[in-house]
C-alpha cells in the first residue's frame, strides 16, 4: 500500500454566499478545513474578503506548479 500525499489550497473570495458555496463545494469533493477562516477589509474595493485553507490526502503524484490542485 502506498502512502497518500497531502495537498493544500487556500480559497478566497468576497464575503458573501458565494464564498460559502466555494468552501462547501471543496468539502463535498473530499477537502477538509485546515485552521480557521480569515477575514480582511479591502479598502481599495471597499469590501470584506475572506479565506479558508483546506487540505486533502490524494494518491501520490509528481508535483509541479502546473498541477491544478482543485482537480485532485
Amino acid at each position: 500500500m502506498s502512502e497518500r500525499q497531502k495537498v493544500y489550497r487556500f480559497l478566497t473570495a468576497i464575503d458573501d454566499a458565494g464564498f460559502c458555496h466555494k468552501v462547501t463545494e471543496a468539502l463535498s469533493q473530499g477537502w477538509e478545513l485546515y485552521g480557521s477562516p480569515s477575514y480582511a477589509y479591502d479598502a481599495k474595493e471597499g469590501i470584506m474578503k475572506c479565506g479558508q485553507a483546506v487540505v486533502k490526502e490524494v494518491e501520490p503524484f509528481d508535483y509541479s506548479r502546473e498541477v491544478k490542485l482543485g482537480a485532485l
